[in-house]
């Protein structure tokens, strides 16, 4: 259960701090954010919505319980990178632009995972 929980924690973690960065950028509709979306076709008034977004699904898979919850921030940030995957692919930016995206998968994947398996040995344990 120990070195369970230790994973979940490590790779959640890294997951908030990746989205968690551009969330905030987007949050707040900084100019970089706001090109890098409209560059892609997007409209403007999306990028602070996305932002916000994106740091309350944040908070639902870190912060402890709820479960309902968190299979719903689980999804939505899962929609969001695929989104955001395919719009660069679409538009025909290199992997340069969307490799990165495979990570937050795996990041999203393996959290998701662990999580269920922390689930699981808890309600086995009782």
């Amino acid at each position: 259960m120990k070195k369970t929980k230790i994973i979940f924690w490590v790779v959640t973690g890294l997951l908030a701090v990746m989205l968690g960065i551009g969330s905030v950028f987007d949050a707040i509709s900084a100019p970089e954010a706001v090109a890098h979306v409209t560059r892609i076709g997007y409209p403007v008034y999306i990028v602070p919505f996305l932002g916000v977004a994106k740091i309350l699904g944040i908070i639902a898979i870190v912060v402890p319980g709820y479960p309902r919850i968190k299979e719903w921030a689980y999804a939505g940030i899962f929609y969001d990178l695929l989104g955001a995957f395919y719009s660069h692919i679409a538009f025909g930016d290199g992997p340069d632009m969307w490799a990165g995206f495979i990570v937050g998968f795996a990041l999203i994947a393996t959290s998701y995972i662990y999580y269920h398996r922390i689930q699981q040995q808890t309600y086995t344990a009782v």
